[in-house]
């Protein structure tokens, strides 16, 4: 062992819609942002306080097109992942710096509804493993509707 660890845990809601970018080669990236809040009484003002941090989190190939199928803004989400900071450069040549969440396994807290306000029973509600890598996404769940 190396003697290091990289792993996040996070239970929150999503912000928005999951979005996916296509790569020619077939691949996918899917993107959403997760809302985690944290809320504790000030004792010298003995008044709630409530906080909202916002993580970026990243899902690859068959686990992104699982989220964007299954999950819209609002639902809540377990995810975990590790963390990972990524330069890049702006419109204007500046070097920016972005903090993502790699997701490598998911599991969906929300309960679905059809428009008609009937339980979907399609979505795997279960404990899923995203796609670390480029390859297909190694599901360990046979309940997926695919």
């Amino acid at each position: 062992m190396s003697g290091t660890l990289n792993k996040v845990m996070l239970i929150g809601h999503l912000g928005d819609d999951v979005k996916i970018h296509r790569f020619e080669d077939g691949g996918c990236i899917g993107r959403f942002p997760l809302a985690t809040n944290e809320t504790y009484l000030n004792k010298q003002t003995n008044e709630k306080v409530s906080n909202t941090e916002w993580h970026n989190i990243i899902l690859r190939n068959k686990a992104a097109e699982i989220c964007e199928k299954y999950l819209s803004k609002g639902d809540k989400v377990y995810i975990e992942g590790r963390i990972k900071t990524r330069k890049w450069q702006d419109d204007k040549g500046l070097d920016r710096y972005s903090t993502e969440i790699n997701c490598n396994e998911f599991t969906f807290l929300s309960n679905k509804q059809d428009p008609q306000g009937e339980m979907n029973s399609n979505p795997p509600n279960n404990k899923q493993e995203a796609d670390s890598s480029n390859s297909e996404d190694t599901s360990s769940s046979d309940d997926l509707p695919f």
